[in-house]
């Protein structure tokens, strides 16, 4: 088992549901990511830097692309979205407001082109 199957092993089935799904997307985004960690957190990565961490903390689900421009990116997508926050590097998000599919396609293809060099 990988770094993010440990980690949603333990997690009630809600949350669980809610982060697998956010994973899905990016791995639909980004077949060959791999599990891993970023900043100690379990993450997919890509070329060796992370892409994505998705993670459950007190008072929400926390989405971290390890780029604040990415997150500038997908903010006009999210402004109107329930339950949901922005701050410079994260997204969150409760697990009953799921974020859009295509804000995670376009938040993972800009930090995708931010590993790559583009």
């Amino acid at each position: 088992m990988g770094t993010i199957d440990d980690y949603l092993a333990g997690l009630a089935p809600a949350d669980r549901e809610a982060i697998e799904r956010v994973y899905a997307i990016a791995r639909g985004v980004v077949p060959d990511a791999e599990q891993g960690t970023g900043y100690g957190m379990p993450a997919l990565v890509h070329r060796g830097k992370s892409l994505l961490s998705v993670m459950r903390a007190k008072k929400h689900i926390g989405v971290y692309p390890f780029s604040p421009a990415a997150v500038s990116e997908v903010a006009e997508l999210l402004a109107d979205h329930p339950g949901l926050s922005l701050d410079k590097g994260t997204i969150r998000f409760q697990p009953e407001h799921p974020l859009p599919a295509a804000a995670v396609e376009q938040l993972v293809r800009a930090r995708l082109a931010q590993i790559e060099g583009r």
